[in-house]
């Protein structure tokens, strides 16, 4: 969550904001209302809620757990610190329940956990379908805690009593949990997924190169660059080595490439047959070759029907967001990035754009000792995800947008490296999109007229 707007539905509205005075940072009159979904800026909220932070003055039993896969460990308090529960606890719903109803019978409860999302899923659930207040621990800010912490072992059980002494006497460093979001699961899921299915692809596209660079260094150089076209693979599997699209010949390419809808079928299949005579010798290994490529092929395929069907699901939750079309009106960023940004960011509490950079990764870090260690280096903590996908969409943005290619060019100037500058360039477009949400604008390099509000 960022503060500063709510999301509410109803007519059309125009919003105006000032973004700051850097290359990014640019004032905008933008008009978001197109359709049925409307922000509307709301005044700032300084009550606790909005901050982030957990009111506990109600609680009279913490509940700490340490999750895990088959089972938590389960540690509760009362407010004067008098233990009421130190023990394991089966990853179990029935069980579960019985304990959280049991320990209401002392008051009301507060469940924290270290892991909200993955195997700690099921105690939250249950915990909020009971109605219980439920909050987790970041994982730095338990290790901090667990360092002033007497002893040097490492069990459930003191991971469970760091959690719960965190939650009694420093309720500052947790962080609330909102009710279950059906879409923002789902997105949380599904982007994950797809990062797996392009680490799976490029690992065998990488695979297929490799055996062709192998048994016809020249065929790959076609070949290679047209893996993520399915009628290229599809000649592969039919024809994975050299001597049989020698004898496929030209014609029979040429065909199943245009079957399985490829554009330029007979220039490609032109450039295939002429890499061919520039080897005549048949390398060893390439028999063999003959059997792994088709697989390889036929996995691609699959992979790539796997990809777009999970694009087509994320791509409709959302732009059915309400942020979708602040999100996407920056230059290099997509509905893979948009759903990467939401998933990432959700239930979470970002006063400035700092904070949200920092979370991200982005953020420089300062070493200073004395007068001999001075200077700034790349953060290397973070969300990797949201770092991942904010690098990835500035980098986009090099070629689209020309205030980011401005600003990207004054780094190399300065002498950063490439990365260095891309990362740079991350790291502001972050806090022009904290901007943009908080403030409910699309952005725009240069300003926009005024259009005129509608009764």
């Amino acid at each position: 969550m960022i503060r500063g707007g709510v999301v509410t539905r109803g007519s059309r509205a125009l919003v105006t904001a000032d973004k700051g005075n850097g290359p990014l940072c640019v004032r905008s009159n933008a008009y978001v209302g197109a359709g049925p979904v409307v922000h509307r800026l709301a005044p700032y909220r300084l009550d606790r809620e909005a901050a982030g932070e957990m009111d506990i003055e109600d609680i009279d039993v913490f509940i700490g757990i340490d999750v895990g896969k088959s089972e938590h460990w389960a540690t509760a308090l009362s407010r004067d610190g008098r233990k009421v529960l130190d023990r394991a606890l089966p990853n179990d719903e029935e069980r579960l329940r019985a304990l959280y109803k049991k320990l209401a019978d002392h008051g009301n409860l507060l469940v924290v956990v270290d892991q909200p999302a993955t195997i700690g899923a099921l105690a939250v659930a249950v915990a909020q379908d009971m109605g219980i207040t439920v909050g987790y621990l970041p994982g730095l800010s338990m290790r901090r805690i667990a360092d002033l912490t007497p002893g040097s072992a490492k069990t459930d059980a003191k991971d469970a009593a760091v959690i719960v002494q965190a939650a009694r006497t420093m309720p500052h460093t947790l962080r609330a949990i909102s009710t279950s979001d059906e879409d923002a699961a789902a997105l949380s899921m599904l982007t994950g997924f797809d990062l797996d299915l392009a680490r799976q692809v490029n690992q065998t596209a990488n695979r297929v190169r490799g055996l062709y660079t192998q048994i016809h260094p020249a065929l790959e150089r076609v070949l290679g660059p047209w893996l993520e076209h399915d009628a290229i693979l599809e000649v592969i599997a039919a024809w994975p080595t050299p001597a049989k699209l020698k004898s496929a010949g030209k014609a029979r390419i040429d065909a199943r490439l245009k079957k399985h809808g490829c554009r330029r079928h007979a220039t490609w299949a032109g450039q295939i047959v002429s890499a061919l005579e520039l080897q005549s010798v048949t390398v060893a290994g390439t028999n063999a070759a003959a059997v792994v490529l088709p697989h390889l092929a036929r996995q691609l395929i699959a992979l790539h029907a796997q990809r777009a069907d999970v694009a087509a699901r994320v791509e409709t939750l959302v732009q059915a967001h309400p942020l979708y079309q602040v999100l996407t009106s920056m230059p290099g960023i997509g509905v893979r990035t948009s759903a990467v940004f939401l998933a990432e960011t959700l239930g979470k509490t970002f006063d400035t754009g700092a904070q949200l950079a920092s979370y991200a990764g982005l953020a420089p870090v300062t070493r200073r000792s004395g007068s001999s260690i001075r200077g700034e280096h790349v953060s290397h903590g973070g969300n990797k995800r949201l770092k991942r996908a904010m690098f990835l969409s500035a980098f986009a943005s090099l070629r689209s947008d020309p205030v980011s290619r401005a600003y990207y060019q004054r780094k190399r100037d300065q002498g950063k490296r490439h990365n260095q500058a891309v990362l740079a360039l991350a790291h502001r477009r972050i806090l022009t999109l904290h901007a943009m949400i908080r403030n409910h604008t699309l952005y725009t390099p240069q300003p926009a007229t005024k259009l005129p509000t509608t009764a």
